[in-house]
């Protein structure tokens, strides 16, 4: 390629960008204009204007995915298009979004995610107090772990949900790499402890046992934590993600240790608001039975007649009562859709308690 056919190329770029730039900000302006209007239906109503559709995003990522023809990866450019949408959507009102902390824990990546680096994310010590913050309206929104592909549930979301009134309004999947992150200065011979929350180190358990056997293991509250407490102690490695390594500027004295390949955490997001459908969701509840022979055959069976797929189902103690049990329950569909009206409505008939936690859009990206 000669000199010429370069820089031919390279105004076409030019050009490109420039047209792109100029469609970015008439995009931002009719995000504006969106807004103005929210503003004025919400004054006539009396009501709180809605700015995040999560329903309506997951429609928008969908067609993007669809009507992608390359050589981009379609994924490559939802997350484009997600980072456009949060970015207008913060000209609108910016997203106050509570995550398990501190800062660099694969919460706050899962925010980021979801909600795109224009969101105001806001880190909380512990899940209930994401639950708390979201109550209170400090933050609008809160996400939260609720299972990773090889350590389980966490239950400690799943017993918030059975006291909140708060709904589900998403769900996102977050593939999980780790990292054993050190100190710039650090020498990997003279490490003295390696840090991380309990589920990245059973996550990367026979790595470390392979590569470490002489070094103590402890856990601590969250990867987060580890990655601060190895910023300061050159003795002190963590396991934790690349947003870790970023917010505390570490290096990587080794990269993917998990254990497994495809290591994935699902996470929730949680609200005050109900969302509408979005033509591709999942519907959560809750529901305690009576401790009887069959009772949770009889609970499935509606399922089975209307045809829907049961996606996820979990066991807690219900606390009130010994040997009690409440089911957590997902399925494909959402509550205003028949079927499921009908299938809840059977759910009723049988069971001492049904709350649906929210129907929500399947994770897009």
């Amino acid at each position: 390629m000669s000199n010429d056919d370069l820089a031919k190329l390279r105004d076409e770029i030019d050009r490109i960008d420039s047209e792109m730039q100029r469609l970015l900000n008439r995009r931002a302006s009719c995000a504006q204009e969106v807004a103005q209007v929210k503003m004025r239906e919400a004054v006539l109503g009396a009501a709180e204007p809605v700015f995040y559709r999560p329903e309506r995003e997951a429609q928008v990522l969908r067609k993007v995915m669809e009507r992608n023809e390359g050589p981009l990866d379609a994924k490559a450019v939802a997350h484009i298009f997600r980072e456009i949408m949060s970015a207008c959507l913060a000209l609108e009102k910016p997203l106050e979004v509570a995550y398990l902390g501190p800062q660099g824990t694969f919460t706050e990546a899962a925010a980021l995610k979801h909600f795109g680096h224009s969101a105001h994310t806001r880190p909380m010590n512990n899940i209930s107090e994401i639950f708390s913050a979201v109550q209170r309206k400090v933050c609008r929104y809160g996400v939260l772990p609720i299972e990773n592909s090889t350590e389980g549930m966490v239950t400690h979301t799943l017993d918030n949900f059975i006291n909140s009134s708060l709904k589900i309004c998403g769900e996102l999947e977050l593939p999980i790499a780790l990292h054993l992150l050190v100190n710039g200065g650090a020498d990997s011979a003279k490490l003295k402890k390696i840090c991380a929350h309990q589920q990245a180190l059973a996550q990367s358990r026979d790595w470390l046992q392979q590569n470490f056997p002489q070094v103590e293991i402890s856990a601590v509250s969250s990867n987060g934590e580890a990655a601060r407490m190895a910023a300061d102690d050159p003795g002190i490695a963590a396991v934790a993600g690349e947003l870790a390594a970023e917010r505390y500027g570490l290096v990587h004295l080794a990269s993917n240790i998990q254990d497994y390949a495809d290591n994935t955490t699902r996470f929730l997001v949680i609200a005050h608001e109900e969302i509408p459908a979005s033509g591709h969701d999942k519907t959560s509840l809750v529901v305690s039975t009576r401790n009887e022979p069959g009772a949770l055959f009889k609970l499935l069976e509606p399922l089975d007649k209307e045809g829907i797929s049961l996606t996820r189902i979990e066991t807690r103690p219900s606390r009130t009562e010994n040997w009690a049990y409440v089911f957590f329950m997902e399925f494909h569909g959402h509550h205003q859709d028949p079927s499921v009206q009908r299938i809840i409505e059977q759910f009723k008939q049988q069971a001492l308690m049904v709350k649906v936690l929210g129907s929500y859009p399947v994770a897009v990206i």
